[in-house]
């Protein structure tokens, strides 16, 4: 890529901001950081600490009185916000990034994606678990028909956190879209559509665990997917003994993994795409997963997998591509609005107690 590089204003500095966005825009070739929106003081300091050419502005109204500066928004603030900020961007020309999940509902994923099509616009969905070390070493064991005919998928984003934190991800309040089913949901309904295609049956069970917790802390989902495949999905704050993130079974072999994939991590702890040279994404060999069969992964059964770098930075470069050479959307919003027919059909199964057909 060559030539000026597309400037991008990133509404929201906080984790999604600053942690993943943020460093992951700065990073791209033939993207640049134009504007950073927030109108927490201490938020805009750290911002221009990091970023010194940055600019900041207070309010997205401030972003959008000079959106004939900018090429590219960048939407990550909290979720309730994403729609009307997608939409005024979009109306006002300009191609969109949106963090996951795009919308509340499925119907409000659509419009928006009608929206962009009629104004010939990106609108692209942040869902970066796609490019976790772990799902990209899946997809490439399933190229290769390592396991065979995939039985039952089994994925688990689980935490230990006993105390609440706070803020608007754990507010009961509907209007905030908060609660794990559409925050780590997202994430793993997302990578299981895109390894085993459409659902056409949801069971969830949702739960709230800890004391004082106003919405979903403790979720399992279960899919049945058009190909027969079955997907268990958990996400969790209040798991005391983690799982193994990936359970694969398939009629020649398993895979097994655990742990999590290390670039949230390394960016939490300032490191960046680049600076890292060719060891970003990577783990240690003691990580790697397990391919085998009839014998437990934990008692040596198997085979290690090496498991392939994460690659992050591999959304935006699409992004860039897509926007200066005309190349494919690395996330689409019918893809995003498919996850959240899944969502929706979970929140109802849970109040339902049955199974829902989609």
């Amino acid at each position: 890529m060559t030539g000026t590089p597309l400037r991008v204003g990133l509404v929201g500095y906080g984790l999604a901001g600053s942690v993943f966005h943020a460093p992951l825009i700065a990073a791209t070739e033939g993207l640049a950081l134009d504007t950073v929106v927030t109108s927490n003081p201490e938020r805009q300091r750290q911002a221009r600490a990091e970023f010194p050419d940055v600019r900041v502005a207070a309010t997205p109204d401030e972003l959008f009185g000079r959106a004939d500066e900018l090429d590219l928004i960048v939407v990550a603030s909290p979720n309730r916000t994403h729609v009307p900020l997608a939409t005024t961007a979009l109306k006002a020309g300009l191609p969109v990034v949106v963090d996951k999940p795009i919308a509340g509902t499925a119907a409000e994923a659509r419009g928006l994606a009608a929206l962009a099509e009629e104004s010939g616009l990106l609108l692209s969905v942040f869902q970066n678990r796609r490019w976790d070390n772990d799902f990209l070493t899946l997809r490439k064991l399933l190229a290769e028909d390592a396991l065979g005919d995939v039985y039952r998928f089994e994925s688990r984003f689980e935490r230990w956190r006993p105390q609440l934190k706070g803020g608007w991800r754990e507010s009961g309040d509907p209007a905030e879209i908060g609660g794990l089913l559409y925050d780590l949901g997202s994430h793993v309904v997302d990578q299981a559509l895109v390894l085993f295609g459409p659902v056409t049956a949801v069971y969830a069970e949702v739960d709230v665990r800890r004391d004082g917790a106003l919405t979903d802390d403790d979720t399992f989902l279960a899919l049945t997917h058009a190909n027969g495949v079955r997907s268990h999905l958990y996400v969790s704050a209040t798991t005391a003994q983690l799982g193994p993130r990936f359970r694969v079974l398939g009629s020649k072999a398993g895979y097994v993994k655990h742990g999590l994939d290390p670039q949230e991590a390394a960016l939490r702890d300032g490191l960046r795409p680049g600076a890292a040279g060719a060891d970003w994404g990577t783990e240690p060999e003691e990580l790697w997963g397990r391919v085998g069969s009839g014998e437990s992964p934990v008692t040596g059964g198997g085979r290690p997998e090496p498991t392939l770098p994460g690659d992050y930075p591999a959304y935006y470069a699409a992004v860039a591509k897509a926007l200066l050479e005309g190349g494919p959307n690395p996330v689409t919003a019918p893809e995003a609005a498919a996850v959240l027919d899944v969502l929706e059909a979970a929140r109802r199964s849970a109040l339902e107690k049955a199974t829902v057909t989609l």
